[in-house]
């Protein structure tokens, strides 16, 4: 038996029911040599809500899980017991690839792990932003001026914005979440 990572399509916003549940009846139906494990990419994000900075996670992939499991027996024949166990978790739509599940390259789950923990040491904001785009700010000194993003710094989690100050354009450098777009 070889393990390989396979998508599988699951009801939307049950991800993590969907999950939890293959997790917790893994012993119970003794599929343990058959699965090994389940990735729910997500990432961190952050949102002000009521004047305060939340941080929320997000679904990399709304909609599907990661399965490392021994499906495919050494001919390529499937192996009814996983399959029939995984199809009938309550929430799983099916396998990506239907009949003839299609087996996710082990190169694009490394690069979606190295997304999910990139993510746990930058909060990412919840709205992306544009070059030239006007924005309201939420927060401190500048609270409810409203600016133009001149710079975006990804990696820093910063926008240069250039406000409008007693007749004056002045730049101000704030974080992703102390402005909304307007």
């Amino acid at each position: 038996m070889k393990f390989q990572w396979f998508a599988l399509h699951v009801l939307a916003g049950k991800e993590q029911k969907v999950r939890d549940s293959i997790n917790r009846r893994l012993k119970i139906d003794e599929m343990e040599p058959y699965i090994r494990e389940v990735l729910l990419p997500m990432e961190k994000v952050v949102e002000v809500r009521g004047g305060k900075k939340t941080v929320t996670n997000r679904k990399l992939h709304p909609g599907y899980l990661y399965v490392e499991m021994a499906l495919l027996d050494d001919n390529r024949r499937l192996l009814e017991k996983p399959w029939y166990f995984i199809k009938g978790i309550d929430g799983v739509i099916g396998f990506i690839g239907g009949e003839r599940p299609a087996e996710v390259d082990l190169e694009e789950i490394n690069t979606i792990k190295a997304a999910v923990i990139d993510s746990e040491d930058i909060e990412k904001p919840k709205v992306n932003f544009d070059l030239g785009e006007t924005v309201k700010i939420n927060d401190g000194p500048f609270l409810n001026f409203s600016g133009v993003i001149e710079e975006i710094e990804p990696d820093k989690g910063k926008l240069k914005v250039t406000v409008d100050i007693f007749g004056r354009k002045t730049p101000v450098e704030l974080e992703y979440w102390q402005v909304e777009k307007s």
